[in-house]
């Protein structure tokens, strides 16, 4: 390659990374980061709290949502937005602390997620009502099926919109077999393991009845737990939760016919209906907001720079979304 050529690409490159430190520490020095330095020195960096209705006295109502897939993905320094497993908890376990909350309304909007995770919510926001004696009203948007009908259980209320989609009670675990496209192509598999059951829901081989009757059982397990919890909640039998626990989802009408929601009514109106319900008109209303991730600030994607890299983008999500079978209470695809 001509020296030329050389000198072209390096000064090329130098004016890239030039252009993206320019471009990083202008959004930085530009940015207040008071709110975020307070935050970290209350030990709950991550999100802040925001006044929505400004009351009189100390009693107050705490907004949280969740919104996204129930999943615990982890998170680094560098992460940007989706839901936050670790965050939510720590929302959650804040209200506990804090004897000034003297109500919760809990916005859902989510198509589920795993089984553990839904169920560690589930856990907080029942100590948040036994310890605290304070109620948890729900507000329901679009979606809130399966795990985001699980967490939603437990509430005093549950408010929904006629157009929102929720249900699909039970639990799921799947995987792909390409065992037969596999052997199509003359590709062959070579497994080692210690027990006949190691690679059980492999995807390269067919499953057996009874691996297929082992993993029934477990499932069967987790649908029961969620089918006691809604009975709980609902104040209604087992037998009549199992009527309408078959996967099948509904619209808010449906819900509130089926016993498993209480009235229509958006965001403003459950925080209307916990205060009268609760003698709270003179609360103060706040949500918790999500705060800007060192990812955010700093994350200038080289793509935009370069144009999308489609085969990269979707060698990432294969790599990315690969996972061993679980159970999950979700609607729709993972």
């Amino acid at each position: 390659m001509a020296m030329k050529r050389w000198i072209a690409i390096i000064v090329a490159a130098v004016l890239i990374f030039i252009s993206i430190g320019i471009n990083s520490l202008s959004y930085v020095f530009t940015r207040d980061f008071s709110g975020f330095m307070e935050e970290i020195a209350a030990g709950n960096a991550g999100y802040s709290e925001v006044v929505i209705e400004q009351g009189r006295g100390r009693d107050r109502i705490a907004v949280v949502t969740l919104d996204g897939i129930i999943q615990d993905v982890g998170s680094s320094l560098f992460s940007s937005g989706g839901y936050n497993h670790k965050l939510f908890m720590s929302q959650l376990q804040d209200i506990l602390n804090d004897q000034t909350v003297k109500g919760v309304v809990l916005s859902v909007n989510t198509p589920g997620g795993g089984v553990v995770e839904s169920s560690d919510i589930y856990d907080a926001i029942r100590t948040i009502q036994l310890d605290r004696e304070i109620p948890v009203y729900v507000a329901m948007g679009g979606l809130a099926a399966s795990g985001g009908y699980y967490v939603s259980a437990p509430a005093e209320k549950i408010y929904v919109h006629p157009e929102t989609i929720t249900g699909s009670i039970g639990v799921i675990m799947e995987s792909v077999n390409y065992a037969k496209l596999a052997e199509k192509y003359g590709i062959d598999f070579n497994t080692i393991k210690t027990g006949p059951y190691k690679d059980i829901m492999s995807s390269s081989r067919e499953m057996t009845e009874e691996e297929r009757n082992m993993l029934q059982e477990m499932i069967n397990d987790s649908y029961e737990r969620f089918v006691e919890i809604i009975a709980k909640g609902r104040n209604m039998s087992k037998e009549q939760v199992k009527k309408i626990a078959d996967g099948r989802i509904m619209n808010g009408r449906q819900a509130i016919e089926a016993g498993l929601a209480d009235d229509y009514g958006k965001l403003g109106d459950v925080i209307d209906a916990i205060k009268a319900d609760y003698n709270l008109e003179n609360a103060t209303v706040f949500e918790y907001t999500p705060m800007e991730s060192f990812g955010s600030l700093f994350g200038v994607k080289v793509g935009d720079l370069f144009g999308r890299n489609i085969e990269a983008e979707l060698i990432g999500k294969l790599l990315s979304d690969y996972d061993a079978p679980r159970m999950m209470y979700l609607y729709g695809e993972k």
